[in-house]
């Protein structure tokens, strides 16, 4: 069992609606590499809470009804910087991440060399690996292309939740987008601020191929139109906040 050095306190956060069938499993793994953690249960309705309840080894903070993915984790940026840590750690409770690297990520993003950390799964092969739905592929592949076009990065996957943030990446994050395109919000304030950014190798696997993304979401050509209206959003925000700068 590996933990991050003692005189380094990341927060480890789980963004969690409907997980009931995981969550118990996914925390059990979390805690053998790291002891801070905090579960955002965005509104569950199938009993996670109930699960959650009964654990005092977690720290919980429950949304009352559901408010998307990236308001979890924006709950999860405010805790942080409202806390002792020296920056977050989030990992998705869907059972496709690997706790055992979160020691990996805290370390990259402590080392001074990096302010966010990315899991990436198109850097390398895994032994297990499975390969992923066509249509997701391909629209990760298409908005990865156009955010290192557009906002001159390097990065191979636009959208892997396994992060790691510095607490001063965390200062000058400010996120609004609720749904599961809020990481590319990141990806376009992070290149606007100058954050360094590192990717490392995780495991490639899908373990439900027929995860909905809500509603009309489930098209993919609407997903990535809708994806595309995001950056343009936070592309203006960005340029908005420059024009008011002095």
């Amino acid at each position: 069992m590996r933990r991050a050095a003692p005189s380094v306190r990341f927060l480890t956060a789980l963004p969690v609606y409907n997980e009931a069938a995981h969550v118990e499993q996914v925390l059990d793994e979390v805690l053998r590499f790291t002891a801070d953690v905090l579960v955002v249960d965005d509104g569950s309705t199938d009993g996670t809470a109930e699960i959650l309840s009964r654990r005092s080894d977690v720290r919980v903070v429950r949304h009352e009804a559901n408010r998307g993915y990236g308001a979890a984790l924006a709950t999860a940026f405010a805790a942080t910087l409202d806390g002792p840590w020296d920056g977050l750690v989030t990992i998705d409770c869907d059972g496709q991440h690997q706790p055992r690297l979160i020691p990996d990520f805290v370390a990259a993003a402590s080392s001074g060399a990096a302010d966010i950390v990315s899991g990436s799964r198109y850097l390398r092969r895994f032994p297990g690996d499975t390969p992923p739905p066509a249509a997701r592929r391909r629209i990760n592949a298409e908005i990865t292309a156009e955010i290192n076009s557009r906002f001159g990065l390097a990065i191979t996957d636009a959208f892997c939740g396994f992060k790691a943030y510095s607490r001063q990446a965390l200062r000058r994050l400010h996120v609004v987008e609720t749904g599961y395109a809020m990481p590319l919000e990141v990806w376009v304030q992070a290149a606007a601020a100058g954050l360094r950014i590192v990717e490392l190798p995780v495991p490639l696997l899908y373990l439900d191929l027929a995860r909905s993304f809500g509603g009309a979401l489930d098209d993919a050509a609407t997903r990535l139109a809708y994806y595309r209206s995001v950056l343009d959003r936070a592309e203006a925000a960005v340029a908005s906040q420059a024009a008011a700068v002095p």
